[in-house]
């Protein structure tokens, strides 16, 4: 059961998925050596080429760029659980499933993301597992079928745990864990998928929806519709 929550703390951003990526070049030096130093003790890491999916690039970057509208938009439909909101300290998030955690978006250039995330993951009859997170999303656009643009992203990243025992015993099941994180990253790039699917097939239901929630920001809203053609 511990071993399962271990591999559930993978969620941080969904928290977490990163092996052989490197941090992009122009990153400040005070912020490299603090991801640097998460990824070299890290207890587990995974890379993920996520399969292509059809979507407006403007729409995906403008997900990437408002994480708390993004989130409000994936509930709406239903497809993740997922939470962020806004604190005096930053940003956090709740995953739906015991993972909840600190996060900043660290570098936002040329199609590619870096997010550091602190976090604990906490479930009933186990201890709280405490721990960190770099996750990189990077992105490339292609031409796609009937002249629509296919989006192909690769998320990477490493988790850190708190605890050398619980880091120990993670290596110990390493393909149990890094199939979790693979999973993990998979899954947030479906969910991407499934919002600029929505965002193209019907988008006027889509701002309206939205516009029905108390917790959406208003000039958010109006920046997505405006992207959608939507008045």
């Amino acid at each position: 059961m511990r071993l399962a929550g271990i591999a559930v703390l993978l969620a941080l951003v969904t928290l977490a998925s990163a092996a052989g990526a490197t941090l992009p070049p122009d990153l400040p030096a005070p912020q490299r050596a603090r991801l640097d130093a998460v990824a070299q003790a890290a207890a587990v890491s995974t890379h993920v080429e996520a399969e292509p999916f059809v979507g407006q690039p403007e729409v995906f970057e403008y997900l990437l760029n408002h994480p708390e509208f993004a989130t409000r938009v994936t509930r709406v439909l239903r497809v993740a659980r997922y939470r962020i909101w806004r604190q005096a300290d930053g940003l956090w998030l709740d995953d739906g499933w015991g993972a909840v955690g600190r996060f900043d978006i660290v570098y936002a250039q040329a199609r590619t993301r870096v997010m550091h995330a602190r976090g604990v993951y906490s479930k009933r009859l186990l201890p709280d597992i405490h721990g960190e997170a770099v996750v990189m999303i990077q992105y490339d656009v292609k031409p796609g079928p009937n002249g629509r643009s296919l989006i192909a992203a690769t998320v990477t990243g490493h988790v850190k745990l708190d605890s050398g025992l619980l880091s120990g015993l993670t290596k110990l099941v390493t393909p149990v864990a890094r199939a979790k994180a693979a999973r993990e990253a998979h899954t947030l790039v479906k969910v991407f998928a499934k919002v600029a699917r929505a965002a193209d097939e019907s988008p006027a239901t889509l701002c309206q929806d939205l516009a029905q929630q108390p917790d959406v920001s208003p000039r958010d809203l109006a920046g997505f519709c405006r992207l959608l053609s939507v008045r």
